[in-house]
């Protein structure tokens, strides 16, 4: 018992350091970050890009109202992108699509910063949840019954008083820093108490061969299944805590990066739609899909950049071999 009692406080000693750090790391960027993108909403810039990227929707099939939703997405998190959705009241068909994209590309800011810091590029990862959110869209488009109807949707933007916008942005805020401050110290504590009791394998050993199937390294599997219950930002804590104590290497974050990139918070999210009547299975596979797809396409990308560096070598060594 005695044993039990010093490992669960030796554990909330090492991590709630870390977690008080990684979480101020995130509070930092997350608050201003979403004073930003209150102004712009306030001020009707969002609505002004979605209307230069609107008319490129109609080629997935979608009204040009989804650019605001997808905006929307991009700058701010799923809460928002229901809310939106809300108003607009597409059909069932389009409703469904444009929620799954939203779910690749959201937070694109606090997330991005995340897998920048365990290892990829910030420009790279951007793209591959860009294309990401398109592949989902087409494979759905593809593959779900039914048609696309000829409704078009109208925005039309909320008129609050400045103050009224602000005392619901710090409302928002206020419960976002909490749930920032209170998730991220738990996940490391809990994590902290699986690796004092070596309790972290009962994760490794029976997910091994998904792991291998989808073509991430073992070393990844905690901080996957992290991501896929409670997103990248609230998981950051975990990924970058497994990268600092060299559990995953840069080479293997940036593979789990490309992963979660497209297919995370497989959980809390999904749900979110339900509200909506939206069904869950379209939400979640098509995610699961690309992401295999985007691992598997940077193995061979990373595989002939390494063949590209060998050869020079070896065609050098040859030459210098033949003087």
């Amino acid at each position: 018992m005695s044993r039990i009692v010093n490992g669960i406080i030796n554990s909330f000693k090492r991590s709630a350091p870390k977690g008080l750090k990684t979480a101020w790391w995130l509070i930092k960027i997350t608050v201003p970050v979403s004073f930003a993108v209150m102004l712009m909403d306030y001020f009707g810039m969002l609505t002004a890009i979605a209307g230069v990227t609107g008319p490129y929707f109609k080629y997935l099939g979608l009204p040009g109202v989804s650019a605001i939703v997808l905006i929307t997405s991009i700058f701010t998190n799923i809460y928002s992108v229901v809310a939106v959705l809300t108003l607009l009241d597409l059909p069932m068909r389009e409703g469904i699509i444009l929620a799954t994209m939203c779910l690749v590309s959201n937070g694109f800011i606090i997330e991005t910063a995340v897998m920048k810091r365990t290892g990829s590029s910030a420009i790279g990862i951007n793209v591959v949840r860009l294309l990401g959110s398109v592949a989902v869209a087409v494979i759905l488009n593809f593959i779900m019954p039914g048609s696309l109807s000829d409704v078009d949707a109208v925005y039309q933007q909320v008129d609050l008083p400045f103050h009224m916008v602000v005392t619901g942005w710090l409302a928002s805020i206020s419960a976002t820093v909490l749930k920032i401050f209170i998730l991220v110290n738990v996940l490391l504590f809990l994590q902290q108490i699986l690796e004092e009791f070596g309790w972290i394998k009962i994760f490794e050993r029976p997910l091994a061969p998904a792991m291998s199937a989808m073509g991430l390294p073992r070393s990844t599997t905690f901080s996957w299944v992290v991501a896929n219950l409670v997103g990248l930002a609230y998981g950051s804590a975990i990924m970058i805590d497994q990268r600092e104590k060299q559990r995953m290497t840069k080479e293997d974050a940036d593979l789990l990066n490309h992963h979660i990139a497209i297919s995370h918070s497989q959980l809390e999210d999904p749900l979110l739609f339900l509200t909506l009547g939206y069904t869950l299975h379209w939400l979640i596979w098509p995610r699961i899909i690309v992401a295999i797809i985007a691992v598997w396409g940077r193995r061979l990308i990373v595989k002939f950049k390494h063949r590209q560096v060998v050869l020079p070598i070896q065609s050098h060594a040859s030459h210098s071999t033949n003087l």
